[in-house]
C-alpha cells in the first residue's frame, strides 16, 4: 500500500500560504501605514516566481497551487483596488468596474477551460491571436502586462500619501503611474477578450449538450 502524499504539505504550496498570510497583514494596513502594507504585499507578490520555481525543482506542481496562486493574486488586486475606492471616491465606479473585469473575465475563462477539456475543434483558441499568442508564450511581454498593471494601481495607492523621490520636477510615483496607465487599459482589454472568446466558448459546449440530449431522446 502506497502512502498518499500531503499535496498541503508540498514546498510550492507552503509558500503559497506565506502569500496569503503577508497579503492579509497588507490588506490589514494599507489604509493606514503604507510602509508595512506595500512590503508585505511586494514580497507576497514576489512570491509568486518562487512558488513557480519550487514546484518544478521539486516536481510538485499541483492543481490546488495553481488556483491558490490565481485566487491570491486576483483577491491581492481587489483589495488594493478596494482601498483605492477609499482614497479616492470620486473615481469609485471606476474602480468597481476594474474588479469586476478582472475578477469575471478571469473567472470565467478558467471555467470555461476546465469545462471544455479542448474536446472540439470549434472552440477558439486564444493562441490563434497574434497579440494573445505573444502574451502567452514570451514571459517578458507578460511580466511587463502583470508588472505594468500592478505598477499602475500601486502608484496611486502610493501617491495618497507621498509624491515618492522627485525626478526633474515630478515625483517618482506620480511618473510611473502615468507611464504604467496605458499597461493597465491594455491589460483589462485583455481581460475583455479572455471574458469574451470564453462566453463564445460556453455558447459551443451548451450547443453540443443540446444536440447530445436530442439525439439521445430520439433514440
Amino acid at each position: 500500500m502506497t502512502e498518499t502524499e500531503n499535496i498541503f504539505l508540498f514546498v510550492p504550496n507552503l509558500i503559497g500560504f506565506a502569500r496569503v498570510i503577508l497579503a492579509l497583514i497588507s490588506f490589514y494596513f494599507m489604509p493606514t501605514n503604507y510602509v508595512v502594507a506595500s512590503w508585505c504585499y511586494v514580497i507576497s507578490s514576489g512570491l509568486d516566481a518562487i512558488d513557480g520555481h519550487a514546484a518544478r525543482y521539486y516536481d510538485q506542481s499541483t492543481k490546488f497551487g495553481a488556483i491558490l496562486d490565481q485566487l491570491t493574486d486576483r483577491v491581492g488586486t481587489m483589495c488594493l483596488t478596494v482601498t483605492l475606492c477609499l482614497f479616492y471616491p470620486a473615481y469609485t465606479f471606476w474602480f468597481q468596474l476594474s474588479m469586476a473585469i478582472d475578477i469575471a473575465c478571469h473567472w470565467i475563462y478558467l471555467h470555461t477551460t476546465l469545462l471544455q477539456g479542448k474536446t472540439s475543434h470549434k472552440f477558439i483558441d486564444m493562441s490563434e491571436n497574434p497579440i494573445m499568442r505573444l502574451y502567452y508564450t514570451n514571459r517578458t511581454v507578460l511580466f511587463l502586462m502583470c508588472a505594468g498593471n500592478e505598477a499602475f494601481y500601486a502608484c496611486l495607492y502610493f501617491l495618497h500619501f507621498t509624491e515618492g523621490p522627485i525626478l526633474a520636477g515630478i515625483g517618482l510615483f506620480r511618473l510611473v503611474m502615468y507611464l504604467s496607465a496605458p499597461i493597465a487599459f491594455v491589460k483589462t482589454g485583455i481581460s475583455l477578450l479572455h471574458g469574451y472568446v470564453s462566453c463564445i466558448n460556453l455558447s459551443i459546449i451548451d450547443v453540443k449538450e443540446r444536440q447530445e440530449r436530442r439525439s439521445v431522446k430520439a433514440n
